[in-house]
Protein backbone atom coordinates (compact mmCIF):
# COMPACT_ATOMS: atom_id res chain seq x y z
CA UNK A 1 0.00 0.00 0.00
CA UNK A 2 1.56 3.27 -1.18
CA UNK A 3 2.37 5.90 2.20
CA UNK A 4 1.84 9.55 1.97
CA UNK A 5 2.95 12.11 4.19
CA UNK A 6 0.02 14.50 5.99
CA UNK A 7 1.34 17.26 7.82
CA UNK A 8 1.17 20.36 9.58
CA UNK A 9 2.92 22.60 11.64
CA UNK A 10 1.21 25.24 14.08
CA UNK A 11 1.68 27.66 17.24
CA UNK A 12 -0.35 30.01 19.70
CA UNK A 13 1.41 32.44 21.59
CA UNK A 14 -1.05 31.45 25.01
CA UNK A 15 -1.30 34.26 27.09
CA UNK A 16 2.09 35.42 26.89
CA UNK A 17 2.73 38.95 25.99
CA UNK A 18 5.48 37.28 23.03
CA UNK A 19 5.78 34.48 20.99
CA UNK A 20 9.28 33.04 21.89
CA UNK A 21 8.67 29.21 20.36
CA UNK A 22 9.59 28.83 17.00
CA UNK A 23 8.27 25.91 14.45
CA UNK A 24 8.74 24.70 10.72
CA UNK A 25 8.67 22.33 8.19
CA UNK A 26 12.20 22.06 5.91
CA UNK A 27 12.15 20.52 2.62
CA UNK A 28 15.66 19.09 1.57
CA UNK A 29 16.24 21.11 -1.34
CA UNK A 30 17.67 18.71 -3.42
CA UNK A 31 16.78 15.60 -1.86
CA UNK A 32 13.21 14.34 -3.12
CA UNK A 33 10.97 13.12 0.25
CA UNK A 34 13.71 14.21 2.80
CA UNK A 35 12.33 16.99 5.57
CA UNK A 36 13.03 18.62 8.78
CA UNK A 37 10.62 19.53 11.23
CA UNK A 38 11.51 21.58 14.63
CA UNK A 39 10.31 23.28 17.15
CA UNK A 40 12.17 25.25 19.55
CA UNK A 41 10.77 27.00 22.94
CA UNK A 42 13.10 30.14 23.51
CA UNK A 43 13.78 31.21 26.73
CA UNK A 44 16.03 34.45 28.29
CA UNK A 45 13.85 37.49 29.20
CA UNK A 46 12.81 40.21 26.51
CA UNK A 47 13.55 39.16 23.05
CA UNK A 48 16.27 36.67 24.52
CA UNK A 49 14.06 33.38 24.13
CA UNK A 50 12.98 34.89 20.43
CA UNK A 51 16.48 35.12 19.48
CA UNK A 52 17.62 31.64 20.99
CA UNK A 53 14.59 29.75 18.82
CA UNK A 54 15.25 31.85 15.70
CA UNK A 55 18.99 30.19 15.41
CA UNK A 56 17.70 26.82 16.19
CA UNK A 57 15.41 26.94 13.10
CA UNK A 58 17.88 29.03 11.15
CA UNK A 59 20.85 26.21 12.05
CA UNK A 60 18.57 23.54 11.29
CA UNK A 61 17.74 24.97 7.51
CA UNK A 62 21.56 25.13 7.26
CA UNK A 63 22.52 21.66 8.25
CA UNK A 64 19.39 20.34 6.28
CA UNK A 65 20.38 22.22 3.12
CA UNK A 66 23.97 20.75 2.74
CA UNK A 67 22.82 17.40 4.05
CA UNK A 68 23.88 14.44 2.07
CA UNK A 69 21.45 10.81 2.96
CA UNK A 70 24.34 9.00 1.14
CA UNK A 71 27.40 10.19 3.05
CA UNK A 72 26.26 11.50 6.49
CA UNK A 73 24.45 9.63 9.10
CA UNK A 74 21.02 11.40 9.97
CA UNK A 75 21.99 11.24 14.01
CA UNK A 76 25.41 13.02 13.32
CA UNK A 77 23.64 15.55 11.08
CA UNK A 78 20.72 16.76 13.85
CA UNK A 79 23.67 16.18 16.41
CA UNK A 80 25.64 19.13 14.55
CA UNK A 81 22.81 21.07 14.32
CA UNK A 82 21.98 21.70 17.49
CA UNK A 83 25.44 21.83 18.53
CA UNK A 84 26.17 24.82 16.13
CA UNK A 85 22.90 26.40 17.71
CA UNK A 86 24.17 26.13 21.27
CA UNK A 87 27.44 27.64 20.14
CA UNK A 88 25.75 30.34 18.38
CA UNK A 89 23.39 31.45 21.05
CA UNK A 90 25.98 31.07 23.83
CA UNK A 91 27.85 33.91 21.60
CA UNK A 92 24.75 35.79 21.38
CA UNK A 93 24.73 36.30 24.81
CA UNK A 94 28.09 38.42 24.93
CA UNK A 95 26.78 40.54 21.80
CA UNK A 96 23.21 41.47 23.04
CA UNK A 97 23.90 41.07 27.04
CA UNK A 98 20.48 38.67 27.45
CA UNK A 99 20.52 35.18 28.85
CA UNK A 100 19.00 33.42 25.73
CA UNK A 101 18.46 29.45 26.04
CA UNK A 102 16.17 27.13 23.60
CA UNK A 103 14.96 23.81 23.76
CA UNK A 104 14.67 21.84 20.69
CA UNK A 105 13.83 18.88 19.33
CA UNK A 106 14.13 17.95 15.82
CA UNK A 107 12.27 15.33 13.42
CA UNK A 108 14.17 14.22 9.89
CA UNK A 109 11.62 12.52 7.65
CA UNK A 110 13.69 10.30 4.71
CA UNK A 111 12.21 7.67 2.66
CA UNK A 112 11.15 4.73 4.98
CA UNK A 113 13.04 6.03 8.33
CA UNK A 114 12.47 8.95 10.70
CA UNK A 115 15.37 10.10 13.04
CA UNK A 116 14.95 12.47 16.08
CA UNK A 117 16.68 14.27 18.62
CA UNK A 118 16.09 16.59 21.46
CA UNK A 119 17.35 18.74 24.00
CA UNK A 120 15.21 20.30 26.73
CA UNK A 121 11.47 19.43 27.64
CA UNK A 122 10.02 19.92 24.10
CA UNK A 123 9.03 16.75 23.47
CA UNK A 124 9.13 13.94 20.59
CA UNK A 125 5.84 11.45 20.60
CA UNK A 126 5.18 8.37 18.33
CA UNK A 127 1.91 6.87 17.65
CA UNK A 128 0.40 3.57 16.00
CA UNK A 129 -3.01 3.57 15.25
CA UNK A 130 -3.68 6.35 17.92
CA UNK A 131 -2.02 4.07 20.46
CA UNK A 132 1.33 5.84 22.12
CA UNK A 133 4.40 3.50 21.75
CA UNK A 134 7.34 6.04 22.45
CA UNK A 135 7.61 9.45 24.07
CA UNK A 136 11.31 11.11 24.68
CA UNK A 137 12.40 11.88 28.29
CA UNK A 138 12.42 15.44 29.14
CA UNK A 139 15.68 16.79 30.20
CA UNK A 140 14.13 18.39 33.31
CA UNK A 141 14.55 18.20 37.22
CA UNK A 142 11.16 16.62 37.35
CA UNK A 143 11.81 13.67 35.47
CA UNK A 144 15.24 12.96 37.10
CA UNK A 145 13.14 12.60 40.70
CA UNK A 146 10.71 10.42 38.49
CA UNK A 147 13.33 8.33 36.95
CA UNK A 148 15.18 8.18 40.72
CA UNK A 149 12.02 6.85 41.97
CA UNK A 150 11.43 10.19 44.28
CA UNK A 151 8.13 11.55 42.14
CA UNK A 152 5.13 9.75 40.39
CA UNK A 153 4.76 11.24 37.13
CA UNK A 154 1.52 12.41 38.68
CA UNK A 155 3.14 14.71 40.94
CA UNK A 156 5.33 15.66 38.51
CA UNK A 157 2.33 17.44 36.57
CA UNK A 158 1.89 20.07 39.47
CA UNK A 159 4.84 20.18 41.34
CA UNK A 160 6.57 23.93 42.42
CA UNK A 161 9.79 23.07 39.75
CA UNK A 162 8.00 20.93 36.80
CA UNK A 163 9.39 23.70 34.66
CA UNK A 164 13.39 23.25 35.67
CA UNK A 165 15.75 22.36 32.83
CA UNK A 166 18.86 20.29 33.74
CA UNK A 167 20.32 21.23 29.89
CA UNK A 168 19.01 23.47 27.52
CA UNK A 169 21.42 24.83 24.07
CA UNK A 170 22.76 27.96 25.02
CA UNK A 171 23.82 27.34 28.14
CA UNK A 172 27.33 27.64 30.07
CA UNK A 173 27.25 23.81 30.11
CA UNK A 174 27.85 21.48 26.91
CA UNK A 175 23.95 20.38 26.54
CA UNK A 176 22.87 16.98 26.45
CA UNK A 177 20.91 15.01 23.52
CA UNK A 178 18.64 12.20 23.37
CA UNK A 179 18.29 10.30 19.90
CA UNK A 180 16.04 8.28 17.92
CA UNK A 181 15.17 6.59 15.03
CA UNK A 182 12.07 4.46 13.21
CA UNK A 183 12.58 1.45 10.20
CA UNK A 184 9.29 -0.13 11.02
CA UNK A 185 7.16 2.41 9.50
CA UNK A 186 3.34 1.76 8.51
CA UNK A 187 0.15 3.10 7.76
CA UNK A 188 -1.28 4.84 10.75
CA UNK A 189 1.75 5.69 12.36
CA UNK A 190 1.99 9.16 13.56
CA UNK A 191 4.56 11.95 15.01
CA UNK A 192 3.94 14.97 17.23
CA UNK A 193 6.65 17.04 18.08
CA UNK A 194 5.69 19.87 20.33
CA UNK A 195 6.40 22.71 23.47
CA UNK A 196 5.44 22.37 26.64
CA UNK A 197 3.09 24.68 26.43
CA UNK A 198 0.85 21.74 24.84
CA UNK A 199 1.90 18.94 26.07
CA UNK A 200 1.18 19.94 29.54
CA UNK A 201 -2.62 19.49 29.30
CA UNK A 202 -2.74 15.94 27.65
CA UNK A 203 -1.74 12.72 28.43
CA UNK A 204 -0.43 10.19 25.70
CA UNK A 205 -3.26 8.12 24.96
CA UNK A 206 -5.68 11.31 24.59
CA UNK A 207 -3.28 13.15 22.04
CA UNK A 208 -2.59 10.14 20.58
CA UNK A 209 -6.38 9.56 19.74
CA UNK A 210 -7.05 12.96 18.88
CA UNK A 211 -4.50 12.72 15.97
CA UNK A 212 -5.19 9.54 14.75
CA UNK A 213 -8.99 10.62 14.07
CA UNK A 214 -8.24 13.38 12.32
CA UNK A 215 -5.98 15.02 9.34
CA UNK A 216 -2.60 16.73 10.97
CA UNK A 217 -4.71 20.36 10.16
CA UNK A 218 -7.44 19.44 12.09
CA UNK A 219 -5.61 17.52 14.84
CA UNK A 220 -3.68 20.33 15.27
CA UNK A 221 -6.41 23.24 15.53
CA UNK A 222 -8.30 20.45 18.22
CA UNK A 223 -5.11 20.25 20.62
CA UNK A 224 -4.31 23.97 20.24
CA UNK A 225 -8.11 24.72 21.42
CA UNK A 226 -8.08 21.97 23.69
CA UNK A 227 -4.85 23.25 25.23
CA UNK A 228 -6.03 27.37 25.43
CA UNK A 229 -9.35 25.73 27.46
CA UNK A 230 -7.60 23.93 29.66
CA UNK A 231 -4.97 26.79 30.35
CA UNK A 232 -7.58 28.70 32.10
CA UNK A 233 -6.16 32.31 30.74
CA UNK A 234 -2.76 31.15 32.00
CA UNK A 235 -1.21 29.39 29.15
CA UNK A 236 2.30 29.30 27.88
CA UNK A 237 3.15 29.70 24.04
CA UNK A 238 2.46 26.37 22.58
CA UNK A 239 3.79 24.73 19.29
CA UNK A 240 3.62 21.57 17.04
CA UNK A 241 4.24 19.58 14.23
CA UNK A 242 2.37 16.54 13.22
CA UNK A 243 3.53 13.96 10.97
CA UNK A 244 0.58 11.29 9.96
CA UNK A 245 1.77 8.42 7.63
CA UNK A 246 -1.40 7.23 5.67
CA UNK A 247 -2.93 5.43 3.10
CA UNK A 248 -5.88 4.36 1.91
CA UNK A 249 -8.24 4.24 5.22
CA UNK A 250 -11.83 4.91 5.98
CA UNK A 251 -12.48 8.54 7.81
CA UNK A 252 -13.14 8.11 11.43
CA UNK A 253 -14.84 10.67 12.91
CA UNK A 254 -13.40 12.57 15.84
CA UNK A 255 -14.19 12.05 19.45
CA UNK A 256 -15.13 15.04 22.09
CA UNK A 257 -12.04 15.52 23.86
CA UNK A 258 -12.40 14.69 27.40
CA UNK A 259 -10.08 16.76 30.41
CA UNK A 260 -7.18 15.10 31.58
CA UNK A 261 -7.62 12.83 34.77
Amino acid sequence: MPITVDACAAQHQGDRKEQQDRVAIIPHPGQRGVALAVVADGMGGHAGGVLAAEQVVHTARSSLESFSPREEMARIMLENSMLEAHLMIKASRFMNEKDPHSTAVMLLLQPGTVTWGHCGDSRLYRFRDGEPIFRSVDHSYVEHLIAAGRLTPEEALVHPKRNVLITSLGGKEEPKFEFGAARDLADGDSFVICSDGLWAYFDDAEMGRIVAANSARKASEILIEVARERAGGAGDNLSLVIVKLNGVRPVIAAPAPGRRK
